[in-house]
């Protein structure tokens, strides 16, 4: 009981910030509590199917443009579409019918699941390297049809002038709602499960868990996530195309959970938020500069050698993550705490 007023309590707290922010905080530093939120919910999903379940899933960025690309379809009005779509027309109905946005991320979610549906039949019959190289497979051939089908996506020009519809009680709260909604799967009977497939697939097999229906499972609710978190980005960004939604987006979520630790979904939302920041903080390293009187010149993708760097550094030295697969909880954070105050007490 005491742990659920907690909850309630760092929700609320959560909220007063929002409040906060969205009073008082500037474009650039809304635009980056989005972002960070976006990427909480994006790591979270992949988390579900990487960490909890352990397969090496390499395509989130096929179900992120997936998402996108629904949700902004069914956003924009018919007058916008045959504008955007003047060399060919957008196949019908998708150009007649325009909805409000709630319902066009629900659609961009349900879309990119029902792929997940499709797609994960053929998925799960390999295991390990060859299950990465089948998902990473299904990202491109999405990217390619995406840069290709001019009458559905509009192949290389994509879509411009969404409305930005994504604001923080948006983001932040589709955000919560995927932590809330994986940490609860993640410690019912079927996250053990999971669990089980996880560390040892043949044992969990011999127990009786039918491994298949809940791989299946969390593959599906994790497309469906991604494919929401697609429609936010799309709606937070206001403009789209193939080139955005490439493997690098995948790299960016793998380099999340693997430094927050894999299995741990309070580790995926403390690494998506230290990423985001750093991702920013970052970009001076890309500028020119002047350092006792020598000119350096800015280069230009150096943040991602930084990343990657990082990453290496993780896999060596911090193997587990910064959490492994522990989660934050009420009761640790008191420990530490009452630690904290016997030190004090101590000098």
């Amino acid at each position: 009981m005491k742990k659920a007023w907690l909850n309630l309590a760092a929700l609320a707290a959560l909220a007063l910030i929002l409040g906060a922010a969205g009073q008082w905080a500037n474009e650039y530093q809304v635009r980056l509590l989005n972002n960070m939120a976006i990427y909480i919910t994006l790591a979270v999903g992949y988390n579900l199917i990487n960490g909890v379940c352990g397969q090496l899933h390499l395509g989130p960025n096929a179900f992120i443009t997936l998402g996108a690309y629904t949700a902004a379809l069914l956003t924009l009005t018919p007058p916008e579409k045959a504008q955007l779509f003047f060399l060919t027309p957008l196949q019908w109905p998708l150009s007649e019918i325009s909805l409000p946005f709630p319902l066009a991320l629900l659609a961009g979610g349900v879309v990119a699941a029902c792929f997940g549906v499709i797609t994960g039949f053929p998925v799960f019959r390999v295991r390990g390297d060859y299950l990465a190289i089948i998902t990473l497979g299904f990202g491109e051939v999405v990217r390619v049809l995406a840069n290709n089908l001019q009458g559905l996506t509009n192949g290389p020009m994509g879509l411009k002038g969404l409305y930005p519809y994504t604001n923080l009680w948006w983001s932040w709260g589709v955000a919560a709602a995927a932590v809330v909604l994986v940490i609860s799967l993640v410690n019912s009977s079927y996250g053990r499960a999971m669990r089980a497939i996880r560390e040892d697939e043949t044992a969990a097999r011999a127990m009786g868990i039918d491994s298949f229906r809940l791989l299946m499972l969390a593959y599906v609710l994790s497309a469906f996530i991604f494919g929401v978190g697609g429609g936010l980005l799309a709606h937070l960004i206001t403009t789209i195309s193939p080139s955005l939604f490439t493997f690098f987006l995948t790299f960016n979520l793998l380099i999340i959970i693997v430094v927050g630790g894999l299995g741990s979904t309070t580790g995926a939302v403390m690494a998506a938020a230290v990423f985001t920041m750093a991702g920013e903080w970052l970009r001076v390293v890309e500028e020119p500069a002047v350092i006792g009187g020598i000119n350096i010149p800015g280069v230009p993708g150096l943040r991602m050698v930084i990343f990657s760097l990082a990453l290496l550094l993780a896999i060596l030295f911090f193997r587990r993550g910064l959490l492994g697969r522990r989660e934050f909880s009420w009761d640790a954070c008191g420990r530490f705490l009452a630690r904290l105050r016997n030190l004090k007490l101590e000098t």
